[in-house]
């Protein structure tokens, strides 16, 4: 009877748990049997090795195999296990010596010619085999991806021959060295857009304090134009916030190295399902809102989406994660984003246009805008009318601020942000917002009004006093002042206008 021990890693949320690939060489007839709580693509894993072994010149045992996945309540999926199992087949077969196991961890895919193919969740796997202090032997296709952990030592193998000559002592992998270029990310500059400078205001607003933010208008106003070019001037990503958004992509096999230090912006269409948008799955998968983490979601169309789907953003909108349970698991995800979105003003888009286009019934506008709950509406905190352009405006010279100009702005608020509060003002908790959002005699009288006169819940009043709070950074000025107030009421009754 023969066994050999490896480790490997899951993907739970964003956790990667310890995985332990034991195999085990019994006499009988020939078998194969997987345990451990394998999902059907590990089970496919049984066809994949076999060929990968005998097509590597190894002879595959005819004896009987079992491969345990511990712990066996935790649910395993993807092809990340096949080449532990194989190298414990060859090892515990005696076809190869594991004399370097202690100190690694493996994952990788096995084609059936033996190379080793991509698998996803390579960064948030390395994050966690970095603590562990082992070296993980991944395909060379991931090393990069991977190599995104400073502290994890990644040996990056272009075949399964490659990993048995290295726990063999007889070719040892190298440590991969390679680094992505530092490349500042590039964004569709706002200097494109004509006219719109309310609208050019409410985005730097929105940057400055991370806000979220609803325009409203006809088709063609420049409503989607202007979110696409919001993450051009928002602050750039810290190391951390950089690891944390490329974790959440690598785990849906979306990220690239190239993207590394890049904003997110995600904009799924309306069409999207509610474990699109929040994520799901028999064994979940982080969604829209996740794969949004540190960046932009931006939902065009905003009464297009399915009611329940929108309903579904009220509870992460206000708590910055997601969790989704199943009967096996429970996970988390992150979800830190702004929240940017779009609509039109009645059906046909064309209400309070001057071409007087509309036909549309108070009762259709009613069902149309009736489509937002008065709870979601309430989370938002700029609504913003973006007008059609004039025939002037259309025809007139570009001279807008560029993105770059914005954004120097922007980062100087949010700077005063972290050294006061040391996050951004949408972040402020109320007791929080007591201390760092101080009004002046005249502001809290307007306030005071503005509560009477349009009905403001407690939390649309705290979200009037952030984003005066954050109009008052853009100014550099350390008390709210009633003009500050000012505007972000203008901003809050547009939204209860909507």
């Amino acid at each position: 009877m023969s066994l050999a021990v490896l480790k490997s890693r899951a993907l739970s949320g964003m956790e990667a748990p310890e995985v332990t690939v034991e195999v085990n060489l019994a006499n009988g007839l020939p078998a194969f049997t997987l345990v451990g709580l394998p999902d059907t693509e590990v089970k496919e894993s049984r066809d994949r090795v076999r060929a990968a072994i005998q097509n590597c010149n190894f002879a595959f045992p005819q004896r009987r195999i079992t491969v345990n996945l511990a712990p066996a309540d935790l649910p395993k999926e993807s092809g990340r296990f096949d080449l532990p199992i194989a190298l414990g087949i060859l090892i515990a077969s005696g076809q190869i010596k594991g004399v370097a196991l202690d100190g690694h961890e493996f994952a990788g895919e096995l084609a059936l010619g033996g190379e080793l193919r991509d698998i996803r969740g390579a960064l948030a796997m390395c994050v966690s085999a970095a603590n562990s202090e082992r070296a993980f032997v991944l395909p060379a296709g991931n090393a990069a991806e991977a190599a995104q952990v400073r502290s994890a030592t990644i040996l990056p193998a272009n075949t399964l021959l490659e990993v048995c000559a290295h726990v063999s002592g007889q070719k040892l992998l190298l440590p991969y060295r390679g680094r992505a270029l530092a490349v500042p990310p590039t964004y569709p500059d706002l200097s494109d857009v004509k006219g719109q400078a309310l609208a050019r205001r409410a985005l730097e607003v929105a940057a400055a304090g991370g806000h979220s933010l609803l325009f409203s208008g006809p088709p063609g106003a420049g409503k989607s134009m202007l979110a696409a070019r919001f993450p051009g001037i928002l602050p750039p990503m810290s190391e951390t916030e950089s690891l944390e958004s490329a974790a959440v992509l690598s785990l849906a096999g979306r990220f690239k190295v190239e993207d590394w230090g890049r904003r997110p912006f995600r904009a799924p269409h309306h069409s999207a399902s509610a474990a699109a948008l929040v994520g799901g799955g028999n064994v979940p998968r982080p969604g829209e809102i996740s794969l949004a983490h540190h960046g932009v979601l931006f939902l065009d169309e905003l009464p297009e989406f399915e009611r329940r789907v929108l309903e579904a953003l009220r509870e992460p909108m206000e708590c910055g994660h997601i969790s989704i349970a199943r009967a096996a698991l429970s996970v988390d995800f992150p979800a830190r984003f702004q929240f940017l979105a779009a609509m039109n003003p009645c059906p046909c888009g064309w209400l309070g246009h001057a071409s007087g286009r509309c036909r549309c019934t108070p009762d259709q506008v009613a069902r149309y805008r009736g489509k937002l709950s008065g709870p979601l509406l309430d989370r938002i905190d700029l609504m913003m009318e973006v007008p059609a352009l004039s025939d002037g405006e259309l025809q007139g010279k570009c001279d807008n601020e560029a993105s770059a100009a914005v954004r120097t702005r922007v980062v100087a608020a949010r700077e005063i942000q972290l050294a006061r509060q040391g996050k951004a003002n949408a972040a402020l908790g109320t007791q929080e917002i007591e201390i760092h959002c101080v009004l002046d005699a005249p502001a809290r009288e307007l306030l005071k009004q503005a509560i009477y006169r349009f009905n403001l819940s407690g939390r649309a009043y705290h979200r009037v006093l952030k984003v005066a709070r954050s109009i008052a950074d853009l100014a550099a000025t350390a008390t709210v002042l009633s003009a500050h107030v000012a505007e972000a009421i203008h901003y809050r009754r547009g939204l209860s206008e909507a």
